[in-house]
């Protein structure tokens, strides 16, 4: 039977994109049926040919060419989700350089907003600036992909990494003075670029996580209160420190949490497909309730993780078999563009064929 399958194999490359998802698919269910499919034997040409098809198959275009059918095509009715941050890296990316396909909902997550000063070299307890690729990311920019793709909503990301080659720290003076601050210079960037949703994703304190839960969670609550945003993310990984802070703020304020940005990428690049879904199950737990997303790195120079070409897409069967994939995430437009956007396109075409 295995002699068959791989016989057959590269024929499938020149079928159109709906019949070779559904054989792939139809692939992972029958390597987990019976004793004539085991999967030790299959799971080696079915990677190959995840990889082949990833690589070779010419997927349907998403560009702006097609705008105008997608700004009159109705909103997905999937609640599946696909997000891409964008704009830390300032090499050029645009909202209109990245493929969205209609039948999904997208995110753009712009990178990052952090109160610092506009240098990068002082924290500003609370007062953000824009720290993103604001040339090629502008508010007018926004409101045309938004016209453009009804199924596009555009949030803004804090902290990030680092900020002018240093970390980016949260260091907040006081709680009530750092809310205060935070949201007045947020409710006016978010309401200047029309924004939808924020995302927090800072990695490095000089605070304790009691601290940090009560100024974000204060934050979050506030924004919502007002109508400033319709939904929250969190973007932690599995590092004690940034775990700390972040679960601290789940158990305080997770009602106000839509979803978790997990960077299941900062796991070891040696990572495996039961690895992969083992770490999933774990920070489910870690964040009981919440819409823990799968992610990728597109910048293969130093990422880690499970990779497009290392088996992510069967993971992520495995997990909307089991009624746990919520939506993926990638890191980042800037690195995906010198690829064509060809994972972009890919793993939208899966959550569309989950509809």
């Amino acid at each position: 039977m295995q002699s068959k399958i791989v016989q057959f194999f590269p024929c499938f490359l020149l079928k159109n994109l709906n019949l070779t998802l559904t054989l792939q698919i139809s692939w992972w269910k029958a390597m987990n049926q019976g004793t004539n499919m085991p999967s030790k034997n299959l799971l080696f040409p079915f990677l190959i040919f995840q990889f082949l098809f990833i690589n070779l198959y010419p997927l349907p275009s998403f560009s702006s060419s097609s705008a105008a059918a997608a700004a009159s095509a109705p909103a997905p009715q999937s609640s599946l989700l696909f997000r891409e941050y964008i704009g830390a890296e300032f090499n050029g990316v645009k909202f209109s350089d990245v493929p969205i396909n209609p039948h999904v909902n997208f995110h753009f997550i712009l990178s990052f907003a952090i109160d610092y000063t506009p240098d990068g070299n002082s924290s500003t307890n609370g007062l953000f600036n824009v720290f993103w690729d604001s040339q090629n990311l502008s508010a007018s920019q926004v409101n045309l992909i938004k016209q453009n793709h009804r199924n596009v909503k555009v949030a803004l990301s804090l902290g990030g990494d680092t900020v002018n080659g240093q970390f980016a720290y949260f260091n907040p003076i006081c709680i009530d003075s750092w809310v205060s601050n935070a949201v007045s210079s947020l409710t006016k960037i978010i309401k200047e670029y029309n924004l939808d949703g924020i995302d927090i994703d800072y990695e490095h304190f000089s605070a304790d996580s009691d601290t940090f839960a009560e100024c974000i969670g204060r934050l979050l609550k506030t924004l919502k209160c007002n109508n400033v945003i319709s939904f929250a993310s969190i973007a932690p990984y599995d590092y004690y420190d940034v775990q700390s802070h972040y679960i601290a703020l789940w158990e305080k304020y997770g009602e106000l949490i839509d979803y978790v940005n997990f960077q299941f990428y900062a796991y070891p690049s040696n990572t495996t497909i039961s690895q992969f879904l083992n770490y999933f199950d774990i920070q489910s737990a870690n964040y009981e309730g919440g819409k823990v997303l799968v992610s990728f790195s597109s910048d293969t120079s130093s990422s880690g993780g499970l990779s497009p070409e290392k088996g992510f897409f069967t993971a992520c069967e495995c997990l909307r078999r089991d009624g746990k994939l919520h939506g993926i995430f990638v890191w980042s437009a800037d690195d995906s563009v010198k690829y064509c956007f060809r994972y972009e396109e890919f793993y939208q075409n899966i959550l569309a064929g989950y509809l």
